[in-house]
């Protein structure tokens, strides 16, 4: 077990140095130059542009901006040229923003999506699985940012509340308890949109796998050796569909950050993909590679907790 940790470990450490070395290639391959701020701003003149690349070893060889900026980001002393404040720090409040939006979604995606494939492939072709094949395929087809402003303008003029931000303005002076219940109030719709998608997708592969072990002889000798419905269906067939969703538990890590920019976009939730999004079109470079970076570290940990999760799920495995 710890020389798996070990090798796992080397190996992964080893590819996010290839991945920090292509991301920091691919944004100067992009067009124009870092130094290109804002090129319409009358005040950025020739020498201030020149004070700018030399601060931020702009003037240097790519080899060493790299080595300055990944020096100076795992210090804390990289700043973002937006607004000079630490990245670091930048990124950690916006990432506490993200993810109670990131858990709820998650939580209400996984406790939906299981019961209900389970439930379309043990009745298969019946009422319930026609009618939530029909719902996802809906959900599926309708994009996010639509059903969005629809459930916004429903909720506004039906009830009168706020939604948008994450809390309602004017609330500083109220009570904890109040502050407490806008924020979750606040919370719930975007968390359901996010959520919309992935029941849509995951009760699909929840149903299409738990078909295919069905199918099986062993299940098939379960239910010919008289065992009960609920360990034929539970205990043999679920145990053994779950390897690959084991996989896919453990890449939704980087939803913290590219999964939720159209939702606090139009929910003005200050997020990490909201950032991301806003720092792209300011060509904000440090705050784009450390985004990159954090990816690229949330997969990697992600596949990580999925390699140790399929020793609990499937003891045939062996490290």
């Amino acid at each position: 077990m710890l020389s798996f940790i070990g090798r796992s470990i080397v190996q992964k450490m080893i590819t996010l140095f290839f991945v920090s070395v292509i991301s920091f290639l691919i944004i100067h391959l992009a067009p124009g130059e870092p130094s290109q701020v804002d090129p319409l701003n009358p005040k950025f003149t020739p020498e201030i542009v020149e004070r700018f690349r030399k601060e931020f070893h702009l003037d240097k060889p790519l080899y060493v901006q790299y080595l300055f900026f990944y020096r100076g980001l795992l210090s804390g002393r990289t700043v973002s040229w937006k607004d000079n404040q630490p990245v670091l720090a930048k990124m950690w409040e916006r990432f506490l923003n993200s993810l109670p939006l990131f858990i709820v979604g998650t939580i209400i995606t996984w406790t939906l999506s299981f019961p209900i494939g389970i439930r379309s492939a043990i009745f298969r072709g019946g009422i319930f699985d026609r009618s939530a094949t029909f719902f996802s395929y809906f959900l599926i087809s309708i994009p996010g940012f639509f059903f969005a402003y629809i459930l916004i303008i429903f909720v506004v003029t039906r009830f009168q509340v706020p939604v948008i931000g994450m809390q309602t303005f004017g609330l500083s002076d109220a009570s904890t308890v109040r502050i407490l219940m806008d924020r979750v109030w606040h919370l719930l719709l975007p968390s359901m949109l996010g959520a919309t998608g992935g029941i849509a997708i995951l009760s699909r592969y929840v149903r299409s796998q738990m078909l295919e072990v069905e199918g099986q002889d062993y299940v098939r000798t379960a239910k010919a050796k008289g065992l009960s419905w609920e360990q034929v269906h539970y205990k043999h067939a679920l145990r053994n569909a779950l390897l690959p969703f084991v996989t896919m538990f453990g890449l939704i890590l980087p939803g913290l950050i590219g999964g939720s920019v159209i939702i606090e976009s139009i929910f003005s939730w200050p997020g990490m993909g909201r950032m991301a999004y806003e720092a792209i079109l300011a060509r904000d470079y440090p705050i784009i590679l450390t985004v990159n970076f954090i990816s690229a570290v949330l997969v990697l940990l992600g596949t990580f907790i999925s390699d140790v999760l399929y020793l609990v799920v499937d003891p045939r495995i062996r490290l």
